[in-house]
This record gives C-alpha cells, structure tokens and sequence, in this order.
C-alpha cells in the first residue's frame, strides 16, 4: 500500500512518542483528517487512530496495535496519509493544501509564480508563491480580496496585486 498520488492527503508526521502506552506526537498536523476512528495509512501499514488527545496544533494520537514507547519509537519521522475518499467534505471555498500546491498563480495575464506550500499563521492561512524568474516569495492571505479565483482543473489561482501593494 502505497499513499501517492492525488488519491491521498497527508494528514502529518509522526514525532515523538508520549508516555509509555503507544502514543505519538504529530507534527506538521492536518487535524481534520486525523480523528478518533480515522483509517490511515503510515508506510506499508493500515492503521486505525484508537486515542485522540492533545490541541489542533499539537495532537497525540495512538494506532490499535501501537502497545508500548517501542511501538510508538518504532514509527517516528514516518508519513500519516489518509484516503482523500475517507477525508471529510469541504465547504465551498475551501480546499486541501496539497490541490493548492503546485498551481500557477497569476493577476489577469501577469504571471506571478507557483504556489509552493499553504501555511498557517495567526491571523490567516497564506500561499507562499515562490515569484518567476526568482526574488523573494510572495504571502497572499486565503481572503476574497487578495485571492480572486482557484481553479483547481485548470492548476490556476488569480490574485490581486494591487490589494497586496505589489503592483
């Protein structure tokens, strides 16, 4: 079994294990896809999430099976995959960060660059553009006025530069 593809989201990756029972910190967490009873996928291994404690931020998690610090150990640094068919449903306007990365991003006709990676700050989620022909990356917020359009068929967002005092 093997998560690649757009079949599959990443939910996280497993860190360090907490106590002594099997269970794990998460890093890099999605936390929508990883809840109590969730199936997921962590190398060539189907595992069912039985504990679900921690924040949003921060969760722990144990997999049945998963019995001892050994166990848990025994998994650190691995992937957390989940089936996007088990994932649960969008609201319109939202999307999974990995359809978001990759897509071209442009203002009208002017190309920008390519969307390297969705992050998460405090105040808002922002593409992180990594701009043609090089410079600095470009943060636009995931707000209607900085962010006009996504077209996940076409692998095209359309911003607005002026809103972002680029233009």
């Amino acid at each position: 079994m093997s998560p690649e593809g757009r079949g599959w989201l990443r939910a996280g990756r497993i860190g360090s294990p907490h106590g002594l029972d099997g269970s794990v910190h998460v890093s890099e967490p999605n936390p929508t896809l990883l809840i109590l009873g969730a199936t997921v996928v962590v190398g060539d291994r189907q595992l069912t999430v039985v504990r679900r404690a921690g924040t949003d931020q921060r969760p722990i998690i144990r997999f049945e099976g998963c019995q001892d610090r050994s166990d848990a150990e025994a998994l650190r640094g691995s992937e957390i995959f989940v089936a996007r068919a088990d994932a649960p449903s969008l609201e319109p306007d939202e999307w999974w960060a990995t359809d978001l990365e990759g897509c071209s991003v442009h203002d009208g006709s002017r190309a920008v660059g390519t969307v390297r990676r969705l992050l998460e700050l405090p105040s808002c989620e922002v593409l992180e553009v990594a701009r043609e022909g090089g410079g600095n990356d470009l943060l636009v917020p995931l707000i209607r006025d900085a962010v006009r359009a996504v077209d996940l068929d076409r692998r095209a967002i359309e911003i607005d530069l002026v809103f972002l005092g680029e233009a």
